[in-house]
């Protein structure tokens, strides 16, 4: 399983970008979100390891408007991103 970076930031709305796992190469999709909580559907679908801290994690840089998680993509996913 491909394993991405998933950064977002609230900007007029939510900012997804996308980075290899190496934290340096940016992959060419970019999402944007209406509301916080397809950010978090986001690390739901994309097979985030949402256990209690990393959530705590996730809803803390949703509340200060910035953070990021990992992905475990499938193959499918992962070329989409492209």
């Amino acid at each position: 399983m491909p394993r991405v970076y998933a950064y977002f930031q609230c900007r007029k709305g939510w900012h997804v970008q996308f980075l290899e796992s190496d934290l340096r190469t940016p992959l060419r999709k970019q999402l944007t979100f209406a509301h916080e909580h397809k950010v978090v559907e986001l690390a739901e679908r994309g097979g985030a390891d949402l256990n209690p801290d990393t959530r705590s994690d996730l809803q803390h840089g949703i509340e200060i408007g910035r953070g990021g998680f990992y992905l475990n993509l499938t193959d499918e996913q992962y070329l989409r991103l492209f």
